[in-house]
């Protein structure tokens, strides 16, 4: 064991020799390693912060969350000129799946509406996401409040002019002043607000509560009708525990009440969230693989790069291998000897990207409302990764080495 920690130690000698002696050579020779990792590992950060990010923002959903509308979040089979003649999910379908559908656990009434601008006084906050629901929706997606409360069930169901506002929405119109109990303007009505969610930090799909504002939709009801078609209906739904059951219970309530024969598709769509976040799943592993095809060729140069530094050290060392030969040392040592020697110079090179891509991440990170994030994981396969380099790459130029005459090695180098 001693033995191979003094092989390790010379061979890391020779390697740091190799540095300071040629440096432009070697680093040359590294530059297609480095490039490689920091290609592989910069994508995988990239990808890893991008999914942490999105699963985050998803987080306060439960995955089997169903969205009941007359639109598919995904590909569907039925033609596109079928899905546009679907009507409308109305408010009083949702009142009657909630008062027969006894497998889920809650469900409540959203409208999708357009952005809008909300004023108080002299200042306004433009491009608001509004969510205009029921009171159940607090039942199905966790809210936190910085003050106030979210609206109650009469408040709901009567429309009344309520809002509970967003944190970046109710610091640009007040600033540090309490909003609770003052009045705003949305769609031109007078508003009153009566709470502020908690700071959520930027969302990946523009859904942040941080620039949301959410009151009863029976409000937008009284305003534009049942047939406004600038608004999406959807029947948010939770689930109970099997989601399966619950789906084909609301299924087959909706086909009764809207009178749909036995021969007869739904016109309707029930999406679940968690084949949206299988169809991340599936996003991701392509961006991930992508990555790996690209960055894969800069390996392959690192590779040989690696290869053509060792070889050009046999060629410089060969008289001392047979020097080292003559006195007693075993292929196998010499062979050790130049492996481990190529492991570490490619390891060098393997933590240079990583550097590189650490000193990205921290720069990104502060210039942008985004956490980068440099996970230990790819900071292992990384280095693994420079490793195995290296090894395959010195594996030719260590074999020729280990097989030379040590006469032949002593008089070529004279």
């Amino acid at each position: 064991m001693l033995l191979y920690l003094r092989l390790l130690r010379e061979s890391f000698g020779f390697a740091v020799n190799a540095l300071r002696n040629n440096k432009l050579r070697t680093l040359l020779s590294l530059l297609g390693v480095t490039i490689g990792i920091f290609s592989i590992i910069a994508v995988l950060a990239a990808v890893d912060s991008l999914d942490r990010k999105i699963k985050k923002d998803l987080s306060s959903l439960d995955k089997n969350t169903m969205y009941l509308t007359r639109v598919s979040f995904g590909p569907s089979n039925l033609p596109r000129w079928k899905t546009e003649q679907f009507p409308d999910v109305t408010y009083d379908e949702f009142q009657a799946l909630k008062r027969s559908v006894i497998s889920a656990e809650n469900l409540c009434f959203q409208l999708f509406a357009g952005r809008q601008s909300i004023k108080f006084e002299n200042e306004t906050v433009n491009d608001v996401n509004v969510v205009p629901v029921t009171y159940e929706f607090t039942d199905i997606q966790t809210l936190e409040f910085e003050t106030g409360r979210f609206f109650n069930e009469p408040e709901s169901n009567s429309g009344a002019a309520v809002v509970v506002l967003g944190f970046e929405v109710a610091k640009s119109l007040f600033g540090g002043s309490d909003p609770i109990g003052k009045d705003v303007r949305i769609y031109g009505q007078r508003f009153t607000v009566i709470g502020v969610t908690q700071k959520q930090g930027a969302g990946m799909f523009g859904e942040s509560n941080d620039i949301s504002a959410f009151f009863p939709s029976n409000f937008l009801r009284r305003m534009y009708g049942d047939n406004n078609k600038t608004m999406l209906p959807v029947v948010i739904v939770n689930p109970g525990d099997n989601i399966d059951e619950t789906k084909a219970e609301i299924a087959q309530k909706l086909r009764m009440i809207r009178g749909i024969k036995a021969d007869q598709e739904d016109n309707f769509f029930i999406n679940v969230l968690s084949g949206l976040t299988d169809m991340i799943d599936g996003i991701v592993g392509q961006m991930n693989m992508f990555g790996w095809i690209i960055s894969g060729f800069s390996l392959l140069v690192g590779g040989f790069g690696i290869a053509n530094i060792m070889f050009v050290s046999v060629k410089e060392r060969t008289n001392l291998i047979g020097i080292q030969k003559s006195l007693g040392a075993k292929n196998r040592f010499i062979l050790f000897q130049f492996l481990f020697e190529a492991v570490i110079l490619s390891i060098i090179g393997g933590l240079i990207g990583l550097f590189l891509v650490w000193i990205i991440t921290v720069i990104l990170t502060n210039l942008l409302e985004f956490d980068f994030i440099l996970g230990m994981g790819n900071v292992i396969l990384g280095t693994t990764l420079a490793a195995a380099i290296g090894l395959v790459s010195g594996i030719l130029p260590a074999i020729s080495a280990s097989r030379l005459d040590p006469v032949e090695a002593i008089r070529t180098g004279m």
